[in-house]
């Protein structure tokens, strides 16, 4: 486990709640987007604004992150390669265990306290429940337009723009001879 560093953008100090259970604070912050935050065609520009607004709540066992963050988005469809723009507000909620709170090997949570979110030196780290928040709540495939037509498979016309976009039937060049004698051209 890496030493949190407290002036990270996306890191919080949670001191100030004193690990009293039913302490809580508001926290409005705006950071700039780490990279690589969504998927390959869709995700949040790096150092693009991202809008949190968040409850922190000291609990017996640490300290329950409830909020939102919004974001802004930038990819392409799926389907027309045109761009896409677009905001995202993604809800989340986290309890970060204090770094001394362990359970008891003989504890049924002993199985699951390496899924754990930690608390390190009462910061709290909100990037990774940044990234999964907004990872899970992307499309698999974004599109412009829930109804996007796509591309011409032949040509590559963007289908949308043009509804009525055809090309003439392709002749398999096997029966191309048979064609010529039906059309009464000579098939030589």
């Amino acid at each position: 486990m890496t030493s949190l560093d407290p002036r990270a953008p996306l890191v919080l100090d949670t001191r100030e709640l004193g690990r009293r259970p039913g302490s809580q604070r508001q926290v409005e912050l705006s950071v700039p987007a780490p990279a690589d935050l969504g998927i390959d065609v869709l995700g949040v520009p790096e150092g693009s604004p991202v809008d949190f607004d968040l409850r922190l709540e000291a609990v017996m066992e640490g300290v329950l992150v409830t909020g939102s963050a919004s974001v802004e988005l930038d990819g392409e469809c799926a389907r027309c390669l045109e761009p896409i723009h677009d905001d995202l507000v993604v809800r989340f909620q986290e309890l970060f265990v204090y770094d001394d709170q362990t359970f008891g090997s003989d504890s049924p949570e002993h199985e699951e306290d390496d899924d754990l979110s930690r608390l390190q030196d009462d910061l709290v780290d909100l990037e990774p429940l940044l990234r999964d928040a907004v990872v899970l709540a992307l499309p698999f495939q974004p599109l412009c337009e829930e109804d996007c037509p796509g591309l011409c498979v032949e040509c590559g016309a963007r289908l949308a723009e043009d509804p009525d976009h055809d090309h003439e039937a392709r002749t398999d060049p096997r029966w191309a001879a048979l064609d010529a004698l039906r059309n009464g051209a000579d098939p030589a």
